[in-house]
């Protein structure tokens, strides 16, 4: 398996959804792109599992009429995106790349109760002719927007890098034996694998395209799509943040609050289908953001220190959960989503604050030892219940996490491979109700209106 870097885990692209609408788009676009120049007539799309059960909520419809079309998550325009399915359905035709082939509500197939072996956000794509099969391709969203092909084997670029890690026991051996900081043997190996100048550009767009989604979260208002007709708060919350202290009423250090408006802002935005990073979900994308500018707005970390320090540690730590566990809710529960970007954040933050190797891998322990068990019950399959706040939550304990661990000498009792390898235990254990299918816990308990 390939070293997993900074540039696949963080991806600029849109909501609401990395697993059911960017991957979608993705394999989409990669099919649309198989059958260029072949001759068909229609195409029929089958949604299995997770993706077919909460697809509807989580934009999987749209994202699947503009992958075909030929867009991408990274170079959308959100806005075109939104309502791209309806638009195909009411025209009677949906465009595969450069061409129009008939198209109607039966074309998509929903199959909630089957679940392919390999992941539970399963889809196969058809192009016919005459009514025959010209062409098949089952693929996998795995999360985070990473998709696999059924029958192919993971694609490998081939590109050695100097420092290859498969546990945080020989990253953190490596760094040390380099006298290198996490950031910095990240960094040797994103060189490697990319030119170096577009690394660079990249992790300054990454964290440009955060900081953008936070401060237009903050000034949005009005009700997120779906029949929840949830609210946006992050500006209100923003304003009796002002308010408080310009009128004198604040009493002790309100940075708590200002950190869960940043990542409120984040997933609202997200919500909304707007344009976010993946990081390294879209569920779970407020959390490293809102750290980030917390980090930058209360404790004077650089916007160059957060761009390279605090995402290559990210990153380090999150290849970890991908390679050794999962990042999918799909296949994990929230633990492997808002779990892993809280561990993350708190390694990274850590980092920033000057914190050793053994505090970086101690707060990365702490941050996911209190996410394990957490289950993903989206509410009528939105990303908005308990989703949004549950980013603001898990951002102060990535907070936390890292004062606890920068009070220590960094010994700790339990590891963060053992903490990684209970999350992908919990997650092969967890019913499959809890694991983004809307059919258990608040999904079920909380009444839609």
């Amino acid at each position: 398996m390939k070293q997993i870097g900074a540039l696949d885990l963080f991806t600029i692209g849109i909501g609401p959804s990395s697993s059911h609408t960017v991957g979608p788009m993705r394999a989409a676009f990669r099919f649309a792109h198989l059958v260029e120049g072949q001759e068909i007539d229609r195409v029929q799309v089958i949604l299995y599992g997770s993706l077919a059960a909460t697809g509807v909520g989580h934009g999987t419809k749209d994202a699947l009429a503009a992958g075909l079309a030929g867009y991408t998550p990274e170079l959308c325009d959100p806005e075109m995106v939104r309502g791209a399915f309806e638009r195909s359905i009411e025209s009677g035709r949906i465009s595969i790349l450069n061409r129009e082939v008939p198209f109607a509500e039966e074309n998509l197939e929903l199959r909630s109760r089957e679940r392919l072996s390999h992941h539970s956000n399963g889809m196969t794509f058809q192009a016919l002719l005459a009514g025959h099969v010209v062409q098949e391709q089952t693929y996998f969203s795995v999360g985070g927007g990473f998709i696999e092909t059924l029958g192919l084997q993971q694609e490998e670029d081939g590109t050695e890098v100097p420092y290859p890690f498969a546990s945080a026991v020989e990253l953190i051996q490596l760094a040390k034996a380099n006298s290198m900081t996490i950031a910095e043997l990240t960094y040797a190996n994103e060189i490697a694998m990319h030119p170096k100048d577009v690394v660079d550009q990249k992790l300054k767009s990454i964290w440009e395209a955060m900081r953008n989604c936070i401060e237009n979260g903050l000034q949005a208002e009005g009700i997120l799509p779906g029949f929840l007709k949830v609210p946006r708060r992050a500006k209100s919350m923003t304003a009796a943040l002002h308010r408080v202290v310009e009128d004198g009423t604040a009493v002790g250090d309100l940075t708590a609050e200002w950190l869960q408006a940043f990542a409120i802002a984040v997933n609202e935005e997200n919500a909304a289908g707007n344009r976010v990073v993946t990081a390294p979900t879209n569920g779970a994308a407020g959390i490293i953001p809102a750290v980030a500018y917390f980090a930058h707005r209360f404790r004077g970390v650089s916007d160059e220190k957060i761009a390279f320090d605090y995402l290559l540690t990210a990153a380090a730590i999150g290849s970890l959960y991908k390679r050794n566990a999962s990042i999918s809710g799909a296949e994990a529960g929230c633990q492997g989503e808002v779990g892993s970007a809280c561990s993350m954040a708190a390694a990274a933050i850590t980092a920033v604050m000057g914190g050793t190797l053994e505090q970086i891998e101690n707060a990365a322990e702490i941050a996911m030892e209190h996410n394990l068990g957490l289950t993903c019950d989206p509410v009528g399959g939105f990303v908005q219940l308990p989703c949004i706040e549950r980013n603001a939550i898990a951002a102060g304990t990535a907070v936390a996490a890292m004062r606890l661990a920068l009070m220590g000498d960094g010994v700790h009792k339990i590891s963060l491979d053992t903490v990684i390898e209970t999350m992908r235990q919990t997650g092969l254990d967890m019913s499959s109700k809890y694991k983004e299918t809307s059919t258990g816990g608040l999904a079920v308990n909380v009444v839609e209106c």
